[in-house]
C-alpha cells in the first residue's frame, strides 16, 4: 500500500498516526502542497480532486481521508472502528459531525482564511466578515463539542474507547493551534486532547506541523 500524504495536511495526519500506532506497512509519498505538486499531471491523474491524503492499496483507490481511515481499520480489525452496528454508527456519526458541521466552520470559516492567501477574501470588509462569522459559528461548535460529544465524563468521543473518530476529530480540532486558539473554555475538550497527545507516535507524526504552529506565533490571528 502506499499513501500520498504531506505531514502538515490536516486530514493526512489521522490517517498518518493510525498507520503508526497499528504498525501498518504503507510506503508514504510526500506531496508537496506547499509547492503546487497536488495540480501537477503525474497527481492529478491519481486524484481529480487534487487533495490529499490518497491510499492506493494493489491499484485500489481512496480519496477521502475519513474513509481510507475505516478502510484500513476494517483491513487490519481494529478495535478502534467497532463491528458492533450501534457503536460503529456512533463512530460513523462522530465523523459525520467533524466533516458535515464543525470542520466547514473552523476552518474553512476561521482558520484557513486567515491562513492561506489563496482563501483570503480580496476585499477587506468580506474577509472580516467571513472570519467573524467563522469565529462565532465555531465558538457554537465548540461549545456542543465541548459539552455533548465529550461531555458525562467520557474519554473519548465515543465513550473510553479510542476510536477512529478521535483520530479524525483530533487533527480537525488542533488545526486551531494554527492560529493558537485557546481551549481553557472548553475543559472538556482540552482533557481530550491533552490525552490523544499522550499516545506514543503523536509527537513523530505531528512533528511538521507542530513546527509550522510554532512560526505563526505572535501574529495578529482572529482566534478563539
Amino acid at each position: 500500500m502506499k499513501l500520498y500524504m504531506h505531514p502538515i495536511s490536516t486530514t493526512c495526519r489521522p490517517v498518518m498516526q493510525f498507520i503508526a500506532d497499528n504498525d501498518i506497512k504503507v510506503d508514504m509519498e510526500v506531496v508537496d502542497i506547499l509547492k503546487g505538486q497536488h495540480y501537477e499531471p503525474a497527481y492529478s491523474t491519481l486524484n481529480p480532486n487534487h487533495l490529499i491524503p490518497l491510499l492506493d492499496d494493489d491499484g485500489f483507490r481512496l480519496t477521502e481521508s475519513a474513509a481510507i481511515l475505516r478502510y484500513l481499520a476494517d483491513k487490519i480489525g481494529s478495535p478502534a472502528y467497532p463491528k458492533d452496528l450501534r457503536q460503529r454508527a456512533k463512530v460513523n456519526e462522530a465523523m459525520d459531525w467533524f466533516n458535515s458541521n464543525f470542520y466547514r466552520d473552523w476552518g474553512y470559516g476561521l482558520i484557513y482564511p486567515q491562513l492561506f492567501p489563496h482563501l483570503k477574501r480580496e476585499d477587506a470588509k468580506v474577509q472580516e466578515a467571513v472570519v467573524a462569522w467563522g469565529k462565532e459559528k465555531s465558538k457554537a461548535w465548540l461549545q456542543v463539542l465541548n459539552d455533548h460529544w465529550l461531555g458525562g465524563g467520557k474519554k473519548y468521543l465515543c465513550g473510553d474507547q479510542l476510536t477512529i473518530a478521535d483520530y479524525f476529530g483530533a487533527a480537525i480540532t488542533t488545526a486551531g493551534e494554527l492560529i493558537h486558539c485557546d481551549f481553557s473554555a472548553y475543559p472538556n475538550i482540552k482533557r481530550w486532547l491533552d490525552t490523544f497527545k499522550a499516545e506514543p507516535n503523536y509527537p513523530k507524526v505531528y512533528e511538521t506541523f507542530i513546527g509550522f504552529c510554532a512560526s505563526t506565533k505572535g501574529q495578529p490571528w482572529q482566534a478563539v
